[in-house]
């Protein structure tokens, strides 16, 4: 599997499908393609990336004016990242063979389509969550494209029309389909029943005022669950504000998610695919911060468009009135999650189409605790096409 230390959303995307595959009966490993640019390289890209999203214009321009359109500056960036990329990953190949690369990340997408030629036996998929496919994502070699649109599809055959696509479900970690219900959260966590609670995810790209707005948000009457991930500086700063404000609730880097989720009534986060799918599963409304630039704007609408969701610009106050307006209108105590189809039955689905060895369910037959069997009954959600656009073998007339 090759993902990137980008955000935590490739991390939590390696994580569903290597256990998906593990239960499956695959062994996995998995590669960050920043790191395999080299000790000075990676940390460097990292860096470089990190500061062009903090600049919006700049990275809009890049987006939509280069990656999106596939110009020479996006192909230049692409061959530049393959080239360094690509001998570090056949030498890696050589030492340790593998049977799929499973890229969740662009240039690793376009690393494993490059030496795709050398080993045609080998199986090259890539998994791609944003609602466009730019430039770099879409690479002669690979077997199968797996994306979460219809919209995404087209951004796909809009460079390789006889693209072999799947539109699946995005991957959602099994803890959140067995999430508790909001009353047994709240216990837990010493949240009265009725009051007010929003969850603030922050996901890696420090966008925005995150204490500002949760100190706001607490002084409002808010009860607050403030997730910092791996932004230790944050975490000191959210668990200083606990001290004083104590309708704060300050988290670092935890695997307590589903059930925060379970005790909010909103979601506040960026409109990463990982953490809105999630909160789709638990069954909590999204509010998103209109503040990543680039396919986060792609994103944004298409969250928009499947309801659930509204938006608010980044700034204290501006959240604030958004996020009393959104709980105003949410019912409390929120209604138990409904029975969210399963992902895994369509990912199988689409890598036996390309000929890989998958069982028609995992091997565990039912991931613990969740609350749907892993069954076909997801199938619906899927749909196959053969690599000359026409109709799958589960598609009518296929």
């Amino acid at each position: 599997m090759l993902s990137g230390s980008l955000g935590l959303g490739h991390e939590m995307m390696t994580r569903s499908c290597a256990s998906l595959l593990e239960r499956s009966g695959w062994h996995t490993r998995s590669l960050d393609s920043m790191a395999l640019l080299g000790s000075r390289a990676g940390p460097v890209a990292n860096r470089l990336f990190g500061g062009l999203v903090t600049v919006p214009g700049i990275y809009d321009g890049l987006h939509f004016a280069h990656l999106r359109t596939g110009s020479k500056l996006a192909g230049l960036m692409a061959r530049q990242a393959v080239a360094r990329l690509a001998p570090a990953l056949a030498a890696d190949l050589d030492r340790r063979p593998a049977d799929l690369i499973l890229s969740v990340f662009a240039t690793g997408a376009a690393v494993a389509a490059r030496l795709k030629p050398g080993a045609p036996h080998r199986r090259t998929v890539v998994l791609c969550t944003d609602v466009t496919l730019h430039r770099i994502w879409v690479c002669e070699g690979t077997d199968l494209f797996l994306v979460t649109s219809p919209a995404a599809e087209a951004s796909v055959r809009r460079f390789l029309p006889r693209a072999a696509v799947s539109v699946v479900p995005p991957p959602v970690r099994p803890a959140f389909y067995a999430a508790p219900a909001q009353r047994e959260a709240r216990q837990a966590l010493g949240i009265p029943p009725g009051e007010p609670c929003l969850l603030v995810i922050d996901s890696g790209w420090g966008f925005g005022p995150l204490v500002q707005s949760v100190a706001a948000l607490a002084r409002a009457g808010v009860h607050v669950l403030a997730v910092a991930g791996r932004r230790r500086a944050i975490e000191r700063r959210l668990r200083a504000l606990a001290r004083t404000v104590p309708l704060v609730r300050p988290f670092g880097f935890t695997d307590r998610v589903p059930e925060l989720m379970a005790a909010a009534d909103v979601v506040l986060t960026l409109p990463g695919a990982t953490t809105c799918s999630e909160a789709r599963v638990v069954g909590r409304r999204l509010l998103l911060l209109d503040v990543m630039p680039g396919h986060g704007r792609d994103n944004l609408q298409h969250e928009l468009e499947m309801g659930g969701a509204d938006v608010c610009g980044p700034a204290a106050a501006g959240v604030t009135a958004s996020a009393l307006a959104v709980l105003d209108k949410t019912a409390r105590p929120a209604p138990p999650p409904g029975l969210a189809a399963r992902w895994e039955p369509a990912y199988l689905a689409a890598f036996r189409q390309i000929g890989l060895d998958m069982p028609e369910t995992p091997a565990a037959g039912r991931d613990p605790g969740s609350r749907v069997p892993v069954d076909a009954r997801s199938a619906g959600q899927y749909r196959g096409h053969d690599r000359d656009g026409s109709p799958g073998p589960d598609q009518p007339g296929g």
